[in-house]
């Protein structure tokens, strides 16, 4: 990172379910409470201790509470959440934890990332449930919101950038969707036939049941379009520029260092004179 990027950032991890980092990180909720320990005390299993976690965590936040206020206000925190969707749509443990981020004064300085895997690039529904996935968070946590696509290494560039230059997500469908792999092939197995079923009424079942769900693809495009706040960064972490962008662009989310003084060059050691 160049000098302009420079700054003190710290790492935070509020997933009780996570294990290994390649980062250090500032604090830690598994000091707290962890998913492991709830499995083996309460029986619970995944996804109960998960939620236990994160429900024990707002009934203790001043636990959270110390260890931000450890940090000065112009220090860089990443707070690492848990990926299950359903913490920020089903239930509103996360949203309570945001509201109580904000009564700390927080509020104009936060910003929510959803990151999703650049794969789900290579096949349209995926990446259209990705986007509505990403478009719910985005309405339940209620903060500026910057969408990432991650692993972009791991994509051929092309196909990827065809899929982002796209004007919207109904044309995305419209173009690459027939060559999708997704929902309407997967669930024709679990169709259950009468067994004196012609082929010729069988295929007319079939193309019916692919016409169902092309509609209801084309009217969950349509709500994307509608909304017209669904967008994706691509972060290749073996780019500089790539991570540059990124950051950039959460920067501008939350104005990071809009109230910073301008600093001039420091001359106090140039005296001006002509070399020896």
């Amino acid at each position: 990172m160049g000098p302009k990027h420079r700054r003190r950032i710290h790492v935070v991890n509020l997933d009780p379910a996570a294990e290994h980092f390649r980062y250090d990180v500032a604090f830690d909720i598994r000091d707290l409470i962890s998913v492991d320990d709830v499995m083996e005390e309460l029986q619970l299993g995944p996804n109960g201790s998960l939620v236990y976690c994160m429900e024990y965590l707002l009934q203790n936040m001043d636990w959270l509470q110390e260890n931000l206020d450890n940090y000065d206000d112009d220090e860089y925190l990443i707070i690492d959440c848990p990926g299950q969707i359903e913490l920020y749509t089903h239930i509103p443990v996360m949203n309570k934890i945001i509201d109580q981020l904000r009564t700390w004064g927080y509020n104009d300085k936060m910003v929510s990332v959803f990151v999703i895997d650049a794969t789900f690039v290579t096949d349209p529904a995926k990446f259209i449930s990705g986007s509505l996935l990403a478009l719910s968070a985005m309405i339940s946590m209620q903060l500026p919101h910057v969408n990432v696509l991650s692993k972009c290494d791991l994509v051929e560039e092309a196909s990827m950038d065809r899929v982002l230059e796209m004007e919207s997500a109904l044309q995305l469908w419209d173009i690459l969707g027939d060559n999708s792999n997704g929902s309407i092939s997967s669930l024709q197995p679990f169709q259950h036939l009468d067994p004196n079923t012609t082929e010729s009424e069988e295929t007319i079942a079939r193309t019916n049941r692919e016409t169902k769900w092309n509609r209801l693809t084309e009217a969950i495009c349509s709500l994307l379009d509608d909304y017209s706040m669904v967008g994706f960064n691509p972060l290749n972490i073996n780019d500089e520029d790539s991570i540059a962008q990124v950051l950039a662009t959460v920067d501008h989310a939350i104005q990071y260092g809009e109230d910073a003084e301008v600093k001039g060059a420091d001359y106090d050691d140039f005296d001006g004179g002509e070399e020896e």
